[in-house]
């Protein structure tokens, strides 16, 4: 067993601890923070946007075991191009318009979002072109009891990918939410060795479809409001700009209570318990169906997320169903030929399989514009047998945040990732090739 696992608890300890002082973290209720701005709040359009320029180095080990042995580890190359251990990039470059339909109609909102960074986004749905990630009209006509929101925006579900990315506190998400929330859609399981299965389409954490949601204050204790949000959801659950292939709807659901401390928008100081679930079918091709079947997918999940004055945490735990998406042959980098040159590496998924997996993230500002962060994140994938499929992963990751303004923000992180497969040797071996990630990320908001 590696140092860095026996650690472990020393180190969530110690992330944990911070001391209770006065100076704000901000946060918002994500499901009503865009689309529901009143009349004095929105204009009738509003530019904006954000550009993330980022560096980011993986260790070179390359793989010692297994059918491309010698070769390069997929899990130690940046993505979304896996061509180099290191790389600068543009990871996001996003520019929207928002507003209301006003002085026509105050209560229908608009939201629309372009992106042209270099990402998920914009390689699996546009291969380098302009994509477009938001685009929904929300109508609080009935506000007082729900509102309705329609078109492509980010579904219920977790907290890590539900908040803006513009105010995520680390350059990457949890590995649990890359793995099993950050959804890649593939045309096949990856059986077929003569092809390299590469993703198809990219959620980004977003369907097309309709949303029934609201939140509502009732009552104080200990002098604080309680705050109830819900959001129901169907979709065509096939990714960002594209329809439904297989005629079966995702349904999304979504509740959360808590309580406001201060402030209120996205600067806004609170607590909250959040639970939310996902179901829906993907369609794939598989050795035993070459024609395509449709396989169930389920997702659930809970947390709490707490911020007030210099101090937050978070914490969530998920659960996976049925598909869930499996690395790629022998760790290689999809599309490399095996050292015997029988075979390709591709991407693969598991049809039918569980996983789970939780992170804790802490963070405390030392200074005004100096904050100090730690997450740790664990993923348990294929707990069902075959028993050799299954593989663990950890990962720590230490931040630092500094704010030039309330506009500009650069962050630091350096992730120490382990992994095993304890009841397969040669993958065991594979994993533990993984190296640690330093990233640096500038964010500057107009």
């Amino acid at each position: 067993m590696k140092n860095l696992r026996s650690s472990r608890a020393a180190l969530v300890a110690a992330g944990v601890f911070a001391v209770w002082v006065s100076n704000p973290a901000y946060a918002a209720n994500w499901l009503m923070l865009q689309g529901t701005e009143p009349e004095a709040a929105a204009a009738r359009a509003r530019i904006w946007g954000f550009i993330q320029p980022q560096f980011e180095h993986r260790g070179d080990s390359t793989l010692s075991a297994g059918p491309f042995k010698g070769q390069d580890a997929v899990f130690n190359q940046v993505g979304p191009d896996l061509t180099n251990n290191d790389q600068f990039q543009l990871r996001r470059a996003r520019l929207g318009v928002r507003g209301t339909a006003f002085p026509l109609d105050s209560d229908v909102n608009y939201f629309f979002l372009l992106e042209a960074g270099n990402n998920g986004v914009t390689k699996f749905t546009t291969d380098r072109g302009v994509a477009l990630t938001d685009a929904s009209v929300t109508l609080n006509h009935f506000k007082r009891f729900t509102r309705v929101r329609f078109g492509q925006f980010k579904y219920p579900g977790s907290e890590d990918g539900l908040q803006a990315i513009h105010v995520h506190n680390y350059v990457n998400f949890a590995t649990p939410s890359d793995q099993l929330l950050l959804e890649r859609f593939f045309q096949g399981d990856g059986f077929d060795t003569q092809d390299a299965n590469e993703p198809t389409g990219f959620n980004a954490f977003r369907d097309i479809g309709l949303q029934l949601f609201n939140a509502f204050q009732t009552g104080e204790w200990l002098g604080y409001p309680w705050e109830h949000s819900y959001a129901a959801m169907v979709g065509n659950g096939n990714g960002i700009n594209r329809g439904d292939d297989n005629s079966n709807k995702d349904l999304y659901l979504y509740a959360s209570t808590g309580q406001i401390f201060a402030g209120k928008g996205a600067r806004r100081q609170d607590w909250k318990l959040f639970a939310w679930y996902q179901k829906g079918d993907r369609k794939l091709e598989t050795q035993g169906s070459p024609d395509g079947h449709n396989y169930e997918r389920q997702r659930w999940g809970l947390g709490l997320t707490f911020r007030k004055d210099r101090y937050r945490l978070y914490a969530e735990y998920y659960q996976a169903d049925g598909v869930i998406f499996s690395g790629t042959d022998g760790g290689a980098v999809p599309g490399a030929v095996s050292n015997a040159g029988t075979s390709v590496a591709s991407f693969n998924v598991f049809p039918n399989q569980e996983a789970y997996g939780w992170y804790v993230d802490v963070g405390y500002k030392v200074l005004p514009n100096v904050e100090l962060d730690y997450r740790f994140a664990y993923l348990d994938r294929a707990t069902n047998p075959p028993e050799k499929d299954e593989r663990e992963f950890w990962d720590h990751t230490f931040g630092i945040q500094y704010w030039f303004n309330k506009k500009v923000r650069a962050i630091l992180n350096y992730q120490l990732r382990d992994a095993e497969a304890d009841n397969n040797s040669v993958a065991d071996d594979i994993v533990s090739d993984v190296d640690n990630v330093f990233s640096a990320q500038v964010l500057a908001i107009f």
